[in-house]
Protein backbone atom coordinates (compact mmCIF):
# COMPACT_ATOMS: atom_id res chain seq x y z
CA UNK A 1 0.00 0.00 0.00
CA UNK A 2 1.46 3.62 -0.55
CA UNK A 3 1.34 6.56 1.95
CA UNK A 4 -0.87 8.55 -0.20
CA UNK A 5 -3.70 5.74 0.33
CA UNK A 6 -3.45 6.24 4.04
CA UNK A 7 -2.85 9.59 3.91
CA UNK A 8 -6.28 9.98 1.90
CA UNK A 9 -8.22 8.14 4.51
CA UNK A 10 -6.87 9.89 7.70
CA UNK A 11 -7.29 13.19 5.90
CA UNK A 12 -11.25 12.62 5.11
CA UNK A 13 -11.43 11.22 8.74
CA UNK A 14 -9.99 14.05 10.50
CA UNK A 15 -8.80 16.94 7.80
CA UNK A 16 -5.47 18.46 8.00
CA UNK A 17 -6.72 21.63 7.01
CA UNK A 18 -8.17 21.83 10.57
CA UNK A 19 -5.14 22.43 11.73
CA UNK A 20 -4.04 25.89 13.56
CA UNK A 21 -1.91 27.85 11.61
CA UNK A 22 0.87 27.13 13.60
CA UNK A 23 0.85 23.51 13.94
CA UNK A 24 2.54 21.13 11.44
CA UNK A 25 0.16 18.71 11.02
CA UNK A 26 0.55 16.10 7.78
CA UNK A 27 3.00 13.91 5.88
CA UNK A 28 6.73 15.29 7.57
CA UNK A 29 8.96 12.82 5.95
CA UNK A 30 8.76 10.53 3.15
CA UNK A 31 7.03 10.70 0.15
CA UNK A 32 3.00 9.81 -0.76
CA UNK A 33 4.77 7.38 -3.47
CA UNK A 34 6.25 5.52 -1.01
CA UNK A 35 5.41 1.54 -0.42
CA UNK A 36 5.04 0.57 3.27
CA UNK A 37 4.70 -3.04 4.92
CA UNK A 38 3.58 -1.67 8.33
CA UNK A 39 1.99 1.04 10.32
CA UNK A 40 2.88 2.04 13.68
CA UNK A 41 0.67 4.66 15.84
CA UNK A 42 2.27 6.30 18.75
CA UNK A 43 1.87 9.94 20.68
CA UNK A 44 5.22 10.37 19.85
CA UNK A 45 8.39 9.48 18.37
CA UNK A 46 11.59 8.34 20.54
CA UNK A 47 15.08 6.94 19.60
CA UNK A 48 13.82 3.17 21.09
CA UNK A 49 10.31 3.29 19.46
CA UNK A 50 12.34 4.05 15.81
CA UNK A 51 14.96 1.00 16.50
CA UNK A 52 11.87 -1.19 16.79
CA UNK A 53 10.23 -0.42 13.55
CA UNK A 54 10.81 -2.41 10.69
CA UNK A 55 11.92 -0.90 7.23
CA UNK A 56 10.13 0.96 5.02
CA UNK A 57 7.34 1.46 7.52
CA UNK A 58 4.60 4.50 8.56
CA UNK A 59 4.66 6.01 11.48
CA UNK A 60 1.79 7.89 12.40
CA UNK A 61 2.17 10.12 15.61
CA UNK A 62 -0.09 12.35 17.45
CA UNK A 63 2.65 15.35 18.27
CA UNK A 64 4.56 16.64 14.91
CA UNK A 65 8.54 15.92 14.75
CA UNK A 66 8.97 19.15 13.27
CA UNK A 67 7.31 22.22 14.53
CA UNK A 68 9.42 25.30 12.98
CA UNK A 69 11.94 25.48 10.05
CA UNK A 70 15.17 23.54 10.24
CA UNK A 71 18.49 25.82 9.08
CA UNK A 72 20.20 23.01 9.64
CA UNK A 73 20.26 19.40 10.38
CA UNK A 74 23.77 18.63 12.79
CA UNK A 75 21.90 15.28 13.93
CA UNK A 76 22.34 16.46 18.00
CA UNK A 77 18.64 18.04 18.54
CA UNK A 78 15.77 15.85 19.24
CA UNK A 79 14.17 16.37 15.70
CA UNK A 80 17.12 16.37 13.59
CA UNK A 81 18.65 12.64 15.57
CA UNK A 82 15.38 11.25 14.38
CA UNK A 83 15.08 12.47 11.15
CA UNK A 84 17.97 10.74 10.36
CA UNK A 85 17.20 7.77 11.63
CA UNK A 86 13.86 7.93 10.03
CA UNK A 87 15.35 8.43 6.71
CA UNK A 88 18.26 5.79 7.02
CA UNK A 89 14.88 3.14 7.50
CA UNK A 90 12.96 4.62 4.57
CA UNK A 91 10.17 5.17 7.26
CA UNK A 92 7.47 7.60 6.46
CA UNK A 93 6.11 9.67 9.00
CA UNK A 94 2.43 11.62 9.09
CA UNK A 95 1.11 13.77 12.62
CA UNK A 96 -2.38 14.45 13.24
CA UNK A 97 -2.21 16.88 15.90
CA UNK A 98 -4.59 19.76 16.47
CA UNK A 99 -7.33 18.60 13.69
CA UNK A 100 -7.83 15.30 15.66
CA UNK A 101 -7.67 17.03 19.05
CA UNK A 102 -11.06 19.17 17.57
CA UNK A 103 -12.31 16.22 15.96
CA UNK A 104 -11.74 12.94 17.83
CA UNK A 105 -9.20 12.85 20.54
CA UNK A 106 -10.83 15.49 23.44
CA UNK A 107 -14.56 14.05 23.04
CA UNK A 108 -12.94 10.46 22.90
CA UNK A 109 -11.07 11.26 26.12
CA UNK A 110 -13.51 12.77 27.94
CA UNK A 111 -16.53 10.35 27.33
CA UNK A 112 -14.57 7.16 26.67
CA UNK A 113 -11.57 7.27 29.45
CA UNK A 114 -13.18 9.91 32.21
CA UNK A 115 -17.08 8.58 31.34
CA UNK A 116 -18.33 11.82 31.66
CA UNK A 117 -21.51 12.98 29.04
CA UNK A 118 -20.36 15.41 26.78
CA UNK A 119 -22.76 18.15 27.03
CA UNK A 120 -21.32 20.48 24.08
CA UNK A 121 -18.03 21.13 22.58
CA UNK A 122 -16.16 24.23 21.09
CA UNK A 123 -13.62 23.37 18.64
CA UNK A 124 -10.51 22.05 21.97
CA UNK A 125 -13.08 22.27 24.53
CA UNK A 126 -15.62 19.96 25.79
CA UNK A 127 -18.00 20.92 28.78
CA UNK A 128 -19.54 18.22 30.76
CA UNK A 129 -21.92 18.51 34.03
CA UNK A 130 -20.20 16.86 36.95
CA UNK A 131 -21.91 17.94 40.28
CA UNK A 132 -19.33 16.28 42.67
CA UNK A 133 -17.26 18.28 45.68
CA UNK A 134 -13.60 19.79 44.21
CA UNK A 135 -12.19 16.90 46.02
CA UNK A 136 -14.23 13.67 44.74
CA UNK A 137 -13.54 14.86 40.98
CA UNK A 138 -9.72 15.13 41.75
CA UNK A 139 -9.25 11.91 42.77
CA UNK A 140 -12.07 10.48 40.32
CA UNK A 141 -9.94 12.11 37.40
CA UNK A 142 -6.21 11.26 39.00
CA UNK A 143 -7.64 7.30 38.98
CA UNK A 144 -9.44 7.46 35.43
CA UNK A 145 -6.08 8.84 33.72
CA UNK A 146 -3.84 6.82 36.41
CA UNK A 147 -2.41 10.04 37.68
CA UNK A 148 -0.03 9.12 41.05
CA UNK A 149 0.02 12.49 41.52
CA UNK A 150 -2.24 15.50 40.91
CA UNK A 151 -1.71 19.38 40.62
CA UNK A 152 -4.71 21.70 41.33
CA UNK A 153 -5.88 24.61 42.26
CA UNK A 154 -9.49 25.00 44.08
CA UNK A 155 -11.35 28.16 43.72
CA UNK A 156 -14.92 26.29 44.68
CA UNK A 157 -15.50 23.50 46.78
CA UNK A 158 -18.56 22.38 44.80
CA UNK A 159 -17.91 21.70 41.20
CA UNK A 160 -21.08 21.97 38.96
CA UNK A 161 -19.77 21.68 35.35
CA UNK A 162 -16.48 21.02 33.91
CA UNK A 163 -14.03 21.93 31.01
CA UNK A 164 -11.75 20.16 29.18
CA UNK A 165 -8.65 20.03 26.71
CA UNK A 166 -5.97 17.23 26.65
CA UNK A 167 -2.35 18.45 25.88
CA UNK A 168 -1.58 22.03 26.92
CA UNK A 169 -4.86 24.09 26.77
CA UNK A 170 -4.03 26.88 29.39
CA UNK A 171 -3.77 29.35 26.51
CA UNK A 172 -7.87 28.90 26.13
CA UNK A 173 -8.62 30.07 29.57
CA UNK A 174 -10.21 33.31 28.44
CA UNK A 175 -12.72 31.28 26.83
CA UNK A 176 -13.57 28.78 29.58
CA UNK A 177 -17.17 28.94 31.08
CA UNK A 178 -17.23 26.31 33.67
CA UNK A 179 -16.73 25.85 37.24
CA UNK A 180 -13.46 23.85 37.03
CA UNK A 181 -11.08 23.51 33.49
CA UNK A 182 -9.13 20.43 33.24
CA UNK A 183 -5.82 20.61 31.23
CA UNK A 184 -2.12 20.05 31.27
CA UNK A 185 1.37 21.45 31.38
CA UNK A 186 -0.36 24.02 34.00
CA UNK A 187 2.00 26.54 34.71
CA UNK A 188 2.56 29.37 38.02
CA UNK A 189 1.13 32.47 36.60
CA UNK A 190 -1.94 30.42 34.52
CA UNK A 191 -2.65 29.17 37.99
CA UNK A 192 -2.33 32.38 39.79
CA UNK A 193 -4.75 33.68 36.11
CA UNK A 194 -6.97 31.02 37.00
CA UNK A 195 -7.45 32.07 40.51
CA UNK A 196 -8.47 35.73 39.88
CA UNK A 197 -10.94 34.36 37.37
CA UNK A 198 -12.85 32.06 39.85
CA UNK A 199 -12.27 29.34 37.71
CA UNK A 200 -10.38 25.62 39.56
CA UNK A 201 -7.41 23.69 37.93
CA UNK A 202 -6.87 20.04 37.13
CA UNK A 203 -3.45 19.50 35.73
CA UNK A 204 -4.13 16.47 33.51
CA UNK A 205 -0.87 16.51 32.23
CA UNK A 206 0.35 16.42 28.67
CA UNK A 207 1.37 12.42 28.18
CA UNK A 208 -1.32 11.24 30.75
CA UNK A 209 -4.26 13.43 28.45
CA UNK A 210 -2.97 12.55 25.37
CA UNK A 211 -1.59 9.09 25.38
CA UNK A 212 -5.24 7.55 24.11
CA UNK A 213 -4.66 9.24 20.77
CA UNK A 214 -3.48 5.50 20.00
CA UNK A 215 -5.66 3.67 21.06
CA UNK A 216 -8.40 5.63 19.10
CA UNK A 217 -6.61 5.93 15.55
CA UNK A 218 -6.50 1.95 15.94
CA UNK A 219 -9.95 1.69 16.33
CA UNK A 220 -10.57 4.53 13.77
CA UNK A 221 -8.00 2.59 10.91
CA UNK A 222 -8.71 -1.12 12.06
CA UNK A 223 -11.41 -1.64 9.59
CA UNK A 224 -9.40 0.22 6.41
CA UNK A 225 -6.14 -1.72 6.82
CA UNK A 226 -7.79 -4.95 7.71
CA UNK A 227 -9.55 -4.61 3.82
CA UNK A 228 -6.15 -3.84 2.66
CA UNK A 229 -3.95 -6.49 4.62
CA UNK A 230 -2.18 -4.74 6.95
CA UNK A 231 -2.73 -4.31 10.65
CA UNK A 232 -1.95 -1.05 12.52
CA UNK A 233 0.85 -1.68 15.33
CA UNK A 234 0.22 0.67 18.71
CA UNK A 235 3.55 1.36 20.34
CA UNK A 236 4.47 3.85 22.71
CA UNK A 237 6.91 6.35 23.12
CA UNK A 238 8.21 6.77 26.86
CA UNK A 239 6.95 9.78 28.96
CA UNK A 240 10.31 11.94 29.32
CA UNK A 241 9.24 12.75 33.02
CA UNK A 242 9.59 10.14 36.31
CA UNK A 243 7.59 11.38 39.24
CA UNK A 244 9.26 11.43 42.70
CA UNK A 245 7.37 11.67 46.35
CA UNK A 246 10.34 12.53 48.82
CA UNK A 247 13.18 11.54 46.71
CA UNK A 248 11.24 7.75 45.72
CA UNK A 249 10.76 7.38 42.07
CA UNK A 250 7.13 6.49 41.97
CA UNK A 251 6.29 3.16 39.41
Amino acid sequence: MKVQNIYNFLNDLSPFSYQEKWDNSGLLVGSLDDEIKKVYISIDLDEELIDEVEDNSLIITHHPLIFSALKKINYDSYSTKLLQKLIKKDIALISMHTNIDKTHLNKYVVSEILGFKIENTDEFISYANVNMKFNDLVKYVSKKLDLKTTKAVKCNNFIKNVAIVTGAGMSLISEVKADCFLTGDIKYHDAMEAKARGISLIDIRHYESERHFSNLLEGLLSEYLKKNELKAIITASKNPFDFFIEGETIE
